[in-house]
């Protein structure tokens, strides 16, 4: 049994009120989203003594700290974009291991769509000068982050065949997942030709390549084995994480057609004591098709270079043989900016059993994988139920 297998389970898992949200700002969110994660674990905040938090606004975790009337004993605001909520896991479960805190809240909410409309636009290179963005980037017109995928997504199609019909699988098959999901926010019909059809963003990707732009956050509740078979809702274990970044600035990644999900999910197998083919279904950060092909491939599931053919015949929608994003995940679902919240929150009620018609049968375990920044970071949580 690895170092952090099974010694803290979440317990309590909700989103906030998702989509467009012009009255709430993202401090009223967060309160939202954690209410609902405390009544699903039958918690109230005075249990709460761990506190991580993950935004762009300096000394954030306190300010939403602040709000919601928590004085941790223990707080963490790692903030390697995306995949914060994974590294969190991690954390949370190591502080918790180490009795530094006993139950633990992730938070998180952007109001991303509400401030475009406002005309508030979030600049992600802003900095100092010395930044690699500023140096190298930004000064050839390299926006991100679109650009910086598909600069990816070229080099996969250059050195291995990909092809934009094989990326757009991945987007129909996120779709259909969506369709399933109430509260998913594109649920109507969705195919490979509309995909290719729509409109190019920065080639290869289309815009149905790539992610939604929404208001909305979440909370997940993480607490000590004892206490969670106690509460109010099956325990989900967490099994093995791991965690891992390689550069900040697109122009010093290693390879551009590798994550550092090679390395977190390789540090999450060991710890878990599994492999690939134990996993029943995959949370994967969808920023773009292009992000959750390069997983697919780091993580193990297929060889490097074989993605696209891995993900032909609708593999990853609902009936296929490896389900992926069940929630319709950030291209259908919601994307907030940062996504790796939703992923453990989709994990945690298909491992419960919770999700009616796109509930995956006998699920015993889910791997979330979180990608941050310009392929930069990567979180792997490996979950699993009794």
């Amino acid at each position: 049994m690895g170092a952090l297998t099974k010694k803290a389970a979440i317990v309590g898992v909700a989103e906030s009120d998702l989509g467009y949200t012009p009255n709430k700002t993202f401090l009223q969110l967060i309160a939202q989203a954690t209410k609902r994660a405390l009544d699903d674990a039958g918690l109230t905040i005075h249990d709460i003594d761990g506190f991580f938090s993950a935004g762009w606004t300096t000394m954030e975790s306190m300010m939403v700290a602040e709000y919601l009337g928590i004085r941790p004993s223990y707080s963490d605001n790692t903030m390697p974009g995306g995949a914060a909520f994974e590294f969190h896991v991690q954390h949370a479960a190591a502080a918790i291991s180490a009795g530094l805190c006993d139950t633990a809240l992730i938070c998180y909410a952007e109001t991303r769509l509400s401030d475009r409309k406002k005309g508030i636009a979030m600049n992600f290179t802003a900095g100092s000068p010395q930044e690699p963005e500023e140096q190298f980037d930004v000064p050839y017109g390299l926006w991100v982050p679109i650009p910086v995928y598909a600069l990816s997504a070229q080099r996969h199609m250059y050195q291995y065949g990909t092809t934009s019909e094989q990326l757009a699988e991945i987007a129909v098959a996120a779709r259909k997942w969506a369709s399933l999901n109430p509260v998913a926010t594109m649920r109507d019909a969705l195919s490979i030709d509309d995909v290719l059809a729509s409109p190019m963003m920065s080639t290869p990707l289309h815009l149905r390549d790539c992610c939604l732009v929404s208001d909305g956050g979440g909370a997940v509740i993480i607490t000590a084995a004892e206490r969670a078979k106690d509460l109010r809702k099956q325990p989900v274990w967490v099994l093995g994480c791991g965690e891992s970044h390689t550069h900040r600035s697109i122009a010093a990644m290693p390879d551009l057609t590798v994550t550092p999900a090679r390395y977190s999910g390789e540090r999450a197998f060991r710890m878990a004591g599994l492999g690939p083919s134990d996993i029943d279904l995959l949370e994967l950060y969808d920023s773009f098709t292009i992000t959750v092909l390069l997983q697919l491939e780091d993580l193990g599931f297929c060889p490097k270079g074989e993605g696209g053919r891995f993900v032909e015949g609708q593999r990853l929608a609902p009936n296929g043989t490896c389900p992926v994003n069940t929630g319709g995940g950030g291209l259908s679902y919601i994307h907030t900016g940062m996504f790796g919240i939703f992923l453990l929150i989709e994990a945690a009620r298909q491992l419960r059993g919770e999700c009616a018609g796109r509930q995956v049968r006998g699920v015993k375990t889910a791997l979330c994988n979180g990608i941050g920044g310009n392929l930069a970071s990567s979180g792997t949580v490996i979950l699993g139920v009794d």
